[in-house]
């Protein structure tokens, strides 16, 4: 354990000195140019009946973000959940601590954007009771990789993708968005768009789905928000409407 804590907070320090090497080589190749930002801090939280979260974290490109390149995005995450554990027969609480530091590369290609991801995933969870059946307990280091994928068919829609793995417990995601452009016009202030999502979350031994409408790329106030509402359900058969909020800065 001491050994896993020592590799873990080595890892953490190593990210952040390349973080900072980044955004200092960022601003060397891009500029103090406001138009062409190296850097994009972004917050989120999640809320529905059996969990609330909060997120945060920032993606940095030395070369900016309208060209292929390097990218390092570093995500800090938290929150509180519960599910009910066969083997105690009864619930259990369980909080949550997330690091990710996942190098990546941006490819854009016309109007398809993806980048890909793949790095350190350390995940903290502390459970009361304790349960010894669930793989997701203690202190885990293991390897993630993520795709995001962006798609403009016509000038006036839009598709968006996620997914995520990690070798922690398997633990996956993955996200899928279609949109209609909302021009600034209609409510004058900026375009953005509006649409249905699909989501999935799963690990060992659980499932979850949401459907919902998503608000995407609305600009207000020098940020970038997005919201989403809908309905959740497990696979204990737990069900209950979802609210999803983030923002976004470039600098």
């Amino acid at each position: 354990m001491c050994v896993r804590r020592v590799y873990a907070a080595t890892s953490v320090a190593v990210a952040f000195i390349v973080c900072l090497g980044f955004g200092i080589s960022g601003n060397a190749l891009a500029g103090d140019d406001p138009d062409d930002p190296t850097v994009i801090l972004f917050s989120g939280r999640d809320l529905w009946r059996n969990g609330v979260f909060a997120y945060g974290g920032f993606l940095t490109a030395p070369g900016g973000f309208e060209q292929d390149g390097l990218m390092l995005k570093m995500l800090l995450s938290g929150g509180a959940y519960r599910y009910t554990a066969q083997d105690l027969n009864t619930d259990v609480i369980g909080a949550e601590a997330v690091i990710q530091v996942l190098p990546g590369w941006r490819i854009k290609r016309g109007d398809i954007e993806a980048k890909f991801f793949f790095g350190l995933d350390i995940e903290r969870h502390k459970l009361w009771p304790d349960d010894p059946g669930n793989r997701l307990r203690g202190t885990d280091i293991g390897a993630r990789f993520a795709v995001e994928l962006w798609y403009e068919p016509t000038p006036a829609t839009m598709v968006a993708g996620d997914l995520s793995l990690s070798t922690i417990a398997t633990n996956n995601s993955a996200r899928i968005a279609y949109g209609w452009r909302v021009p600034e016009e209609v409510i004058g202030i900026g375009d953005f768009y509006v649409g249905p999502e699909a989501q999935y979350f799963a690990s060992d031994g659980y499932r979850h789905w949401r459907l919902g409408a998503h608000v995407t790329g609305l600009k207000a106030d020098g940020y970038e928000w997005s919201a989403a509402a809908g309905f959740a359900q497990d696979s204990e058969r737990r069900s209950s409407p979802y609210v999803r909020l983030g923002f976004s800065q470039k600098q």
